[in-house]
């Protein structure tokens, strides 16, 4: 859990510990951080939510004339960077807020607490265990970053194959110095792909642990001639980048509601009502879990990810699968998500997506305990079984027809969000590829 600061335990800490420079911290539709450096001596007017910023120059926030946010600090959200050295800086996330004191609609991080409010007056607390997957790659004389693994290593490989481990060594330490609890740390199926998994928490935390871990990750494989990138497919041919959500619904003093001791598969009548959700609103928050055109060169068949809108508790093929722990571990696992999702939209959706099926009392299909990627289509289609959009522009056109997505979204977040995408793709679909010149230049 995080630890409770208040305004003035930040402003001690900071003036026990010497200091210099804090940065707010938030992040912007498509899930990029943002930052607005101050100096100590500016850390209390931060604190009274008195520090602006031209929110026009944001993509995605607003308009010039209405430009003036201002930054709210969550004190609880207080750390010290431990890469700076030489001078001492610390970071707070913060929310954005409009200059008439209301939440901005356009604010990811007000999106998601929306949501869990709620989630919270239905009386439920949602907690989630994200397993983020990314790539280290070399960089050149220039310190761009190249498409050159730094192994050849796979699947829980050590040095010497897998040379990143240094690195992500000094990762996990940088992150528990943070104030994270790492639960595993391993080289993933492809080469120079790997996995730090931290441990579950309330979903506002976890939303900004991956932020967090993201821009950790970045810092410390640059300090060692390293590329990280968490785009999800940078090379044809092997496995993408996940990243596999857990999640569970909790009482407010913390009983996990997804168990049932009496059921076949330990599953309650809210956690197969959630499930319902999750698989009726799936194609529709896709675009919000996988929300890049390279995101569904990740969503094929053959490379581990999941196409196929099923679930089961005994094979890892379908979407969402149940993994054995029971009691207080009893979760859901939704596998499609990827790590260019902005996380606070990605919780915000899903959870959304299971409360409505709570509400609507929405049964879940019967589960897929067969390999789905052995059926033949016609077999499929018996089961009743659908599959992911296939592309941004197939998963946009679900959300722009699910009302329940687009309410946890808000109409300024939707509005935005399609609007670049749609920009993204005419400009993806009129691209000559390489793969079109050497396919067609000679042939015809």
């Amino acid at each position: 859990m995080r630890k409770r600061y208040s305004k003035e335990d930040v402003l001690k800490i900071s003036k026990d510990l010497g200091v210099e420079f804090i940065h707010l911290q938030f992040t912007d539709i498509f899930g990029v951080m943002k930052n607005v450096a101050i100096t100590i001596e500016q850390l209390e007017k931060a604190l009274n939510n008195e520090i602006m910023f031209d929110g026009s120059s944001i993509d995605g926030f607003v308009r010039i004339e209405e430009s003036d946010m201002y930054l709210r600090p969550d004190p609880s959200t207080f750390v010290i960077f431990p890469w700076a050295t030489q001078v001492r800086e610390a970071r707070l996330i913060c929310d954005i807020y409009d200059k008439n004191g209301n939440p901005f609609e356009g604010c990811p991080r007000n999106a998601l607490k929306r949501v869990l409010k709620e989630a919270e007056e239905m009386g439920y607390k949602f907690n989630v265990g994200p397993e983020c997957e990314f790539f280290l790659f070399y960089t050149d004389e220039k310190g761009n970053p190249s498409l050159v693994t730094h192994d050849n290593a796979g699947y829980f490989d050590l040095a010497p194959v897998d040379l990143g481990e240094s690195a992500r060594r000094d990762m996990v330490l940088t992150l528990k110095d943070m104030g994270f609890e790492i639960e595993a740390s391993h080289h993933e199926v492809a080469p120079g792909q790997h996995e730090i998994d931290f441990k579950y928490d309330d979903a506002l935390m976890t939303a900004d642990n991956i932020m967090t871990f993201k821009m950790v990750v970045r810092i410390i494989a640059q300090r060692h001639g390293l590329h990280a990138t968490f785009m999800p497919k940078p090379i044809a041919g092997i496995n993408g980048s996940g990243m596999h959500t857990n999640m569970s619904l909790a009482t407010l003093d913390g009983k996990n509601v997804f168990y049932d001791e009496n059921d076949e598969l330990g599953l309650s009548k809210v956690a197969y009502n959630f499930l319902g959700g999750l698989i009726k609103h799936s194609r529709a928050f896709t675009a919000i879990t996988n929300p890049t055109v390279n995101s569904y060169k990740r969503l094929v068949p053959g490379y581990e990810a999941p196409v196929y809108v099923a679930w089961s508790a005994s094979n890892r093929s379908p979407l969402i699968r149940v993994p054995a722990k029971r009691g207080n571990s009893t979760r859901l696992e939704l596998r499609s998500p990827d790590p260019s999702a902005n996380p606070y939209l990605a919780l915000a959706t899903i959870l959304k997506a299971g409360l409505d099926g709570i509400k609507k009392e929405i049964e879940p299909p019967t589960p897929v305990n067969g390999n789905i990627y052995n059926m033949s289509g016609k077999e499929r289609k018996e089961q009743g079984i659908l599959s992911l959009p296939s592309n941004i522009y197939e998963a946009v056109k679900e959300l722009s027809n699910d009302e329940i997505i687009k309410e946890a979204l808000g109409k300024h977040i939707y509005d935005r969000f399609v609007d670049a995408i749609e920009l993204e793709w005419k400009e993806y679909i009129t691209r000559v590829t390489q793969w079109e010149i050497d396919k067609y230049l000679t042939k015809f």
